[in-house]
C-alpha cells in the first residue's frame, strides 16, 4: 500500500484573515459577545482519510474535509477543491466566507466547504472517479438537499458533480439531482453556470464604476490575475461589453498588451497551448508584475493573499474587484483603504457562482427549467441589489466595503439565529 501524505504548506493564513475580518465587522454591530462568539465557530468539520486504487493496481491513502460553518439561514452550501495545498484551516476560513456570501445577497443557506489533498492532474481519469466517489460517500452521511449541497471549486468541475451525484443516488436508490450544483445540463444543471462567477464579478464591476462616475467601457484598462473559470470568463464577458483588458495571467504566468488583449484569441491559445505564456502580441510577465501594472481595474481571481503588506503600496489600480476568496489580507486592506482604492470585496463580487447555483438547486427541486437570459437577468438585479446595499452601509457607517459587506451578512445571520433561538 501506498500512502499519500497531506501536503503541510499552511493555510493557517487564509483562516485567521477571515476571522480578522469578522472581528472587524462585529464592532459595527450592536449584537451581544456570546453571539459573536458563536458565529465565530464553525458547527460541524468532517475529516476522512480514504483509499482509492490507482490504476496499477497500489492503493494510495488519501486526506479529505467538509466544513459546515453555519446553517441558521437554511442548508449549508459550498463548492469542493482538489488541490495539494488543501487544509483544515483553509477549509474553515473558506466556509466560514461562503456564509457572509450567501447572506450578503439574501440566499436561504449557510456556509460549507470542502476539499481533498491531491493534485488531479496527476490522475488518471478513472483514477479521478475512483476518488471523487469514494470521497463522495464518505461525505452521504452530512449530504441531502435539505442539508448540505456541494458544488464545483478549485480543480474540480462539472463531471466531478455528476459523479457525485451518481454516487448519492445510487446509495439512497433513487436519482437526486439536487444533491449538489454545477452538474452538466444532461443530468439536471443550469444554463449559465460556468460562467456565473466570471460574470457576476464584471456585473460588480459595472456597478461600482457606474456609481463612481466612469461610464466608458474603452477608457477602463482592467487587469485580471487568473485565467481559469473565473478569470477567463471575466475577460471575456468584459472584452464583449467593449472594456480594455490589458493584461491576464495564470499558474505559470501572465501577459501584458497596455493596447489590450484580443480575448477570444488568447482562449483560443490556451485551448492549444495549456497557458496564456507567449501569446503573440503580448509581452510574457509575472503574476506578481501583473498585480502592479498600471490600470484602473485590478481583478484578482486566483489564490487568496495575494494581496499583501508587501505589494499593496505598489498597487496602481484604484478598483480591486475581488474574483478570487480571501484575495487580500487585512494589512493589504488597510494600506489600500488608506490610499482611497475601492475595494470590493470577494463575498460581494464572486457570488455569481453561488447565486446561479441556487438557481440550479430550485430549478433541480421543481424539476422545472429557466433560460439562460432569464438566468442572467436575475443573476444581475441580485448583484445589484447586494451591491446597492453595500454601498449604502458603507456610507451610513462611514466604513469600507469589506466591512460593510460583512456587516450586512453577518447582522443577518445573527437575526436568524435569534429567531430560530438556541437548542435545547
Amino acid at each position: 500500500m501506498v500512502v499519500a501524505m497531506p501536503n503541510h504548506r499552511e493555510h493557517a493564513d487564509a483562516y485567521q484573515t477571515a476571522l480578522a475580518q469578522y472581528d472587524r465587522a462585529v464592532r459595527y454591530t450592536s449584537l451581544k459577545d456570546d453571539l459573536i462568539d458563536y458565529m465565530r465557530y464553525p458547527r460541524r468539520e468532517l475529516t476522512v482519510n480514504f483509499p482509492v486504487r490507482r490504476d496499477d493496481g497500489t492503493i494510495e491513502m488519501f486526506t479529505g474535509y467538509r466544513v459546515h460553518h453555519n446553517t441558521a439561514m437554511g442548508p449549508s452550501k459550498g463548492g469542493i477543491r482538489y488541490s495539494l495545498g488543501v487544509t483544515l484551516d483553509e477549509i474553515r476560513a473558506l466556509s466560514m466566507w461562503m456564509s457572509w456570501k450567501c447572506a450578503l445577497v439574501n440566499l436561504p443557506y449557510g456556509g460549507a466547504k470542502g476539499g481533498v489533498v491531491v493534485d488531479p492532474r496527476n490522475l488518471s481519469l478513472g483514477e479521478l472517479e475512483r476518488l471523487t466517489r469514494r470521497y463522495a460517500s464518505e461525505l452521504i452521511p452530512l449530504m441531502s438537499p435539505q442539508m448540505d449541497i456541494p458544488a464545483p471549486d478549485m480543480g474540480t468541475n462539472a463531471q466531478v458533480m455528476a459523479w457525485i451525484m451518481d454516487t448519492y443516488s445510487m446509495t439512497v436508490g433513487y436519482s437526486v439531482p439536487a444533491i449538489v450544483t454545477g452538474k452538466p445540463l444532461s443530468v439536471g444543471g443550469s444554463e449559465g453556470r460556468t460562467e456565473a462567477t466570471g460574470r457576476g464579478v464584471i456585473m460588480c464591476m459595472i456597478s461600482t464604476l457606474k456609481h463612481h462616475g466612469y461610464h466608458d467601457a474603452t477608457a477602463t484598462r482592467i487587469a485580471i490575475q487568473g485565467f481559469g473559470n473565473v478569470g477567463s470568463h471575466a475577460a471575456d464577458y468584459a472584452h464583449a461589453l467593449g472594456y480594455k483588458i490589458v493584461a491576464v495571467s495564470d499558474v505559470y504566468g501572465g501577459i501584458h498588451n497596455p493596447n489590450g488583449l484580443d480575448i477570444p484569441a488568447v482562449l483560443r491559445h490556451v485551448k492549444e497551448t495549456g497557458k496564456v505564456h507567449d501569446f503573440p502580441d503580448a509581452e510574457n510577465i509575472t503574476n506578481d508584475e501583473l498585480l502592479v501594472l498600471d490600470c484602473d481595474v485590478l481583478i484578482p481571481a486566483a489564490l487568496e493573499g495575494q494581496i499583501t503588506r508587501e505589494n499593496a503600496d505598489d498597487i496602481k489600480a484604484q478598483f480591486v474587484i475581488e474574483g478570487a476568496n480571501g484575495p487580500t489580507t487585512p494589512d493589504g486592506d488597510d494600506i489600500l483603504n488608506d490610499r482611497g482604492v475601492v475595494i470590493v470585496p470577494d463575498i460581494l463580487a464572486n457570488s455569481g457562482g453561488v447565486i446561479v447555483s441556487y438557481f440550479e438547486w430550485v430549478q433541480d427541486l421543481q424539476a422545472f427549467f429557466w433560460d439562460k437570459d432569464d438566468i442572467f437577468a436575475r443573476l444581475g438585479r441580485i448583484i445589484n441589489n447586494a451591491y446597492q446595499q453595500t454601498q449604502q452601509t458603507a456610507e451610513d457607517l462611514h466604513i469600507d466595503m469589506r466591512t460593510a459587506a460583512q456587516v450586512t451578512a453577518i447582522n443577518r445571520v445573527a437575526n436568524a439565529i435569534t429567531t430560530r433561538g438556541f437548542y435545547p
